[in-house]
């Protein structure tokens, strides 16, 4: 567990180290804002046992209110129907999966529970907290969200910014730093200009720390301004395939 911020009402928790065997490395996060927790992008069943656990270890599971889901992946939504069953939490998931979630295994009584995230995003209240659910759709997935914690200014991007190879937990050389992210983002993101258009959305809220669901964080002011000024300098997706679609010899 790493903790990202923490105030006298107010923290933000990162789990990195419950990923195993051939599974794409993976963070959990957790926000506590007077006493009440919010769970992003939880992930599969083999990794709710462990992190369940750690959480019960040191949180009253009992104030765990919302679980928050970023796209449609199964490293982020496998589990649903466990946190579900095993805890009072209410769901958020992008409107565009909503149907396709269900294929996982979702209780019927517990499909009431999860709220449809329409396509402008949202405010969801944490222990009176206004966390902002942002649009970032194409980053990567055609439906896809970002949450933005205005206390500890911290902005979840999912899988932008990712690193899954890096065996860090924290950046600290940028530059060098580059080589964990650059195949990812030109292959898994689809689209320049949703990009484009995030960073200048991104700009405008100026976060202190940008914290992607894999790899290693961006945990200054200064690296995550790096972070959004490398992103709008990308090609990506479409539009770096060259001569990809050939029929095979």
């Amino acid at each position: 567990m790493i903790t990202l911020f923490e105030s006298d009402t107010h923290r933000n928790l990162m789990f990195n180290g419950f990923s195993s065997g051939g599974m794409i490395q993976a963070n959990q996060h957790l926000i506590i804002s007077n006493g009440e927790g919010m769970i992003l992008d939880p992930g599969g069943h083999k990794i709710h046992t462990k992190l369940f656990a750690e959480l019960s270890s040191i949180f009253n599971i009992s104030k765990l209110k919302y679980l928050f889901f970023s796209h449609q992946d199964p490293d982020i939504v496998a589990a649903t129907n466990a946190w579900l069953m095993m805890t009072d939490a209410d769901a958020f998931l992008p409107a565009i999966w909503t149907r396709f979630v269900a294929h996982f295994g979702v209780d019927e009584m517990a499909a009431k529970r999860v709220t449809s995230i329409p396509d402008e995003g949202l405010t969801i209240t944490l222990g009176g907290t206004d966390l902002k659910v942002i649009p970032a759709h194409y980053l990567h997935s055609s439906g896809n969200f970002q949450v933005y914690d205005p206390v500890s200014k911290i902005l979840y991007t999912g899988d932008l910014g990712a690193s899954p190879a890096a065996e860090y937990a924290a950046v600290e050389d940028f530059d060098a730093h580059v080589q964990y992210m650059e195949g990812f983002h030109k292959r898994y993101m689809p689209s320049t200009k949703a990009v484009k258009m995030w960073v200048n959305m991104v700009r405008g809220l100026s976060p202190d720390i940008i914290a992607p669901q894999h790899g290693a964080v961006f945990n200054t002011k200064a690296l995550a301004d790096r972070f959004v000024d490398w992103a709008d300098s990308l090609t990506v997706g479409a539009d770096a395939l060259g001569d990809a679609y050939i029929v095979p010899n």
